[in-house]
């Protein structure tokens, strides 16, 4: 662990030089030379907490409905054509993640691999990409929490979304500053319980379609809306596997990075995909692609209110809420450490990547992402921006495919990662055209909107840091 890529020179226009990569790399921290410690304070549970928790919001929350209605019964190909496409990603993510644990993730892995304007390129959007998933899912999180206290007839006379989604943004931003042990802490006890309400409600489900408790099922014929709508469907419900990449932006707070990266990214991916399947099974056996299509967003609650009458509804608007949670809890965190990353390599102002000495986290780079999350949020206008974070994810993805299968070729000094991807460069190539491949199902707004966030970024860099060059063998 103690190889480290190196060569970063030159200064931004501040006079800022990239810090030097860390001294040591352990399984507990990573040590810089001005003795800041940056702790490993993450396990294995709270890795897949991570990964798990931002991805099983949309997939079982949003999307069934809207897959049902466009797929039928065989929107559960959808989902697992999603899962294995984000397997593609993740298998060549975690031989990164192995051989460069530190925080910042893609940003930090694209940087050194394929050199300095891609990967700013990658950081800024990764930034700006989680600060707009991160305002989404707080007001999510609001409409969720508004939709419970309508469920049990509790009315307070106004629309409370915007507030609860800020109030939701303050504290989780407070929390991230008080320690990374805290958000750990706090994500593994919000998806413990949403996993146990989603498989308790599930496993009545599957067996209520199976005619266990001796009610019919609607039939289904399995591609009832043929075989292209299967892949367009695949592209549309992809944003819900966006949250695995999650896990190796906070790569440099994971303890036993060797072991843990790899097993909480590809871990984190076969668990949702496994819940996708089957919320779209249970939700077809239930009403019918037809009817449930009909519900749109609210499909999975009206589903629970036939099955399990008025406390299922509220059990499963409980459980969206603690997964626009999670999800909201993970990025914040997710997008503190792409602006510190940004920051100790001279791309951002160097106060970005202070550590509080107190709490051992960077609390600057965490203002840096709460604070632009809660003027969005305010605005309550961000399902626009949440396809906008999809597709600057979708592009830092394919180029991690490219970026092993470069670092394979060039076979820097450096590179010893401790797990590798198979089939290489077939499998990581593989990944990177599926990704791109998804990106022209999505809206043109949301693809230009994120150009321009792409182009903004490559000015910034160039204006600010054009002389800073980070390439891992120079």
């Amino acid at each position: 662990m103690d190889d480290q890529p190196a060569g970063s020179t030159g200064q931004n226009v501040a006079g800022e030089v990239p810090d030097e990569e860390p001294q040591a790399v352990t399984d507990e921290t990573t040590v810089h030379d001005d003795d800041v410690e940056l702790e490993r304070t993450i396990g294995l549970s709270g890795g897949l907490a991570i990964g798990v928790g931002t991805m099983i919001g949309a997939g079982i929350f949003v999307f069934p409905g809207l897959a049902a209605e466009n797929a039928g019964l065989a929107a559960t190909l959808s989902f697992a054509i999603g899962g294995v496409v984000a397997l593609l990603v993740a298998l060549p993510t975690s031989e990164l993640a192995t051989a460069m644990p530190r925080s910042g993730g893609g940003y930090y892995f694209i940087s050194r691999g394929l050199g300095t304007g891609i990967g700013a390129i990658v950081g800024l959007g990764l930034w700006l990409g989680l600060v707009f998933a991160s305002a989404f899912y707080l007001v999510g999180l609001g409409h969720y929490a508004t939709a419970v206290l309508a469920e049990v007839g509790v009315s307070l006379g106004i629309d409370p979304v915007i507030a609860i989604g800020l109030v939701f943004g303050v504290a989780l931003t407070a929390l991230s500053i008080g320690g990374t042990e805290n958000t750990a802490a706090i994500q593994n006890v919000v998806v413990g319980i949403l996993l146990v309400v989603l498989t308790a409600f599930l496993s009545y489900g599957v067996l209520d379609a199976l005619g266990v408790f001796g009610r019919s099922t609607t039939p289904e014929t399995f591609f009832s809306q043929g075989y292209f709508p299967v892949l367009t469907t695949a592209a549309l419900v992809f944003t819900s596997y966006l949250g695995f990449a999650q896990v190796a932006t906070v790569a440099g707070e994971i303890k036993e990075p060797s072991r843990n990266l790899p097993l909480a990214m590809v871990g984190s991916v076969v668990i949702v995909t496994v819940f996708y399947v089957v919320t779209i099974f249970v939700a077809t056996s239930a009403f019918g692609a037809d009817r449930l299509g009909q519900f749109g967003e609210t499909a999975m609650v009206e589903v629970a209110r036939d099955l399990l009458g008025v406390p299922g509804a509220v059990a499963i608007l409980v459980a969206g809420l603690l997964a626009t949670f999670s999800s909201a809890n993970a990025s914040i965190l997710s997008a503190s450490r792409a602006v510190y990353a940004l920051s100790r390599d001279a791309l951002l102002p160097r106060r970005a990547s202070e550590i509080n000495l107190r709490y051992g986290t960077p609390h600057v780079a965490l203002l840096a992402a709460g604070g632009p999350i809660l003027v969005l949020v305010a605005t309550g206008k961000v399902e626009l921006l949440a396809e906008v974070a999809s597709f600057l994810h979708l592009v830092m993805y394919a180029l991690l495919c490219v970026t092993v299968i470069v670092l394979r070729r060039r076979d820097p000094a450096w590179y010893t990662p401790t797990y590798r991807t198979p089939g290489s460069p077939v499998l990581p190539a593989i990944g990177a055209l599926a990704s791109v491949a998804l990106i022209v199902f999505m809206q043109l707004e949301s693809i230009l909107i994120g150009v321009a966030v792409m182009v903004v970024s490559y000015v910034w860099y160039r204006y600010y840091a054009a002389d800073v060059s980070l390439r891992g063998d120079i």
